[in-house]
């Protein structure tokens, strides 16, 4: 390809397009007579009338019409390949507005809101708290995070999080007054706090796999004096002895590393996907969307996959010796 020509050919795109000269050499900066003189030698070169013109006005002939719509699209191609670079070397700046469940927000986002804030300064974060599965286009939103397994198969998603269990937990002081479950069956006899989806209003059934290779998955209706709707009201009340809870393993293992909460039915848990960052597109992301996927991606491999949460906590040794203790007893 002769590149030289690629002025006079913007050139008579920029005339085809607008259908005047006029209007063409003042979108881009020239004399009338400089644009009209390009347009005369592109014709030369090419040995083809490309418009015809008078002093009132003009149109394609049919080479010309040819000629301009096959350099449209290319010229498109070029014009985005340009803006791409430019957004690639530019700083992310401007309002990123994220639809994300209050679990992943509280355990993924906001430990790290200093360290984002102090390297992208020029971005501002709105963070859309949504516990069902929204539409992020709909929403106005850049970007959602949600669990894996809710997502659909045609989004384009990236993992922030590494495998999760649902994990069955209660207090120290709850286990010492009624025992410990040793199966899913036992939790008939016991204080369970249930969750009250917001969106559906159903009540959240605890779900099981049987430990055996092949085994299969069941859930249980969850029986006791509490019923809510905030999950971290759910932890506060097995904090203080109300009953068993169940929650996503990331949203308490502070508590169980502290001692202050203690695992049981750990075997009937298996691991399923975590928490996905999805957006509706991969083509043209904005900067801002990408340095907010790479940054969780990073942030990602701090998190202990299931099974390996800190286990050294004093407290939490002692308080589970004195479990141990309690389950042989009833055994």
């Amino acid at each position: 390809m002769d590149f030289s020509r690629l002025p006079s050919l913007a050139a008579f795109a920029h005339i085809a397009q607008h259908g005047s000269f006029t209007k063409a050499a003042a979108e881009m900066g020239v004399s009338r007579a400089a644009l009209s003189q390009s347009l005369k030698a592109l014709e030369e070169q090419l040995n083809v009338k490309l418009i015809y013109r008078t002093t009132r006005e003009m149109s394609l002939t049919e080479e010309g019409q040819r000629l301009f719509d096959q350099l449209r699209p290319a010229l498109g191609a070029i014009e985005q390949a340009v803006r791409d670079v430019g957004e690639t070397n530019a700083a992310p700046s401007g309002l990123l507005r994220v639809n994300t469940s209050r679990i992943a927000a509280r355990n993924l986002l906001e430990p790290h809101l200093s360290e984002f804030f102090s390297r992208f300064p020029q971005l501002k974060l709105e963070l859309v708290m949504d516990d069902g599965l929204s539409n992020i286009i709909a929403e106005g939103c850049d970007a959602g995070i949600r669990m894996g397994e809710s997502l659909a198969a045609h989004v384009v998603a990236m993992p922030i999080s590494p495998m999760l269990e649902m994990a069955v937990v209660a207090s120290p002081q709850y286990f010492e007054r009624h025992g410990v479950p040793a199966t899913p069956a036992d939790l008939a006899t016991h204080d369970c706090v249930a969750y009250r989806h917001t969106s559906s209003g159903a009540i959240f059934r605890w779900e099981f796999s049987s430990p055996e290779a092949k085994g299969h998955s069941f859930v249980v209706e969850p029986q006791g004096t509490l019923i809510t709707n905030d999950d971290d009201s759910m932890i506060r009340a097995a904090l203080q002895g109300a009953g068993l809870v169940q929650h996503v393993d990331i949203a308490v293992r502070r508590e169980l590393a502290d001692g202050l909460l203690i695992r049981v039915l750990r075997e009937w848990c298996k691991p399923f996907a975590g928490f996905y960052l999805y957006v509706p597109t991969r083509e043209r992301m904005p900067p801002k969307v990408r340095v907010l996927m790479d940054f969780l991606v990073e942030k990602r491999e701090l998190l202990p996959a299931p099974g390996q949460e800190p286990s050294n906590h004093p407290m939490r040794k002692s308080r589970q010796r004195s479990l141990a203790s309690s389950r042989s007893n009833r055994i």
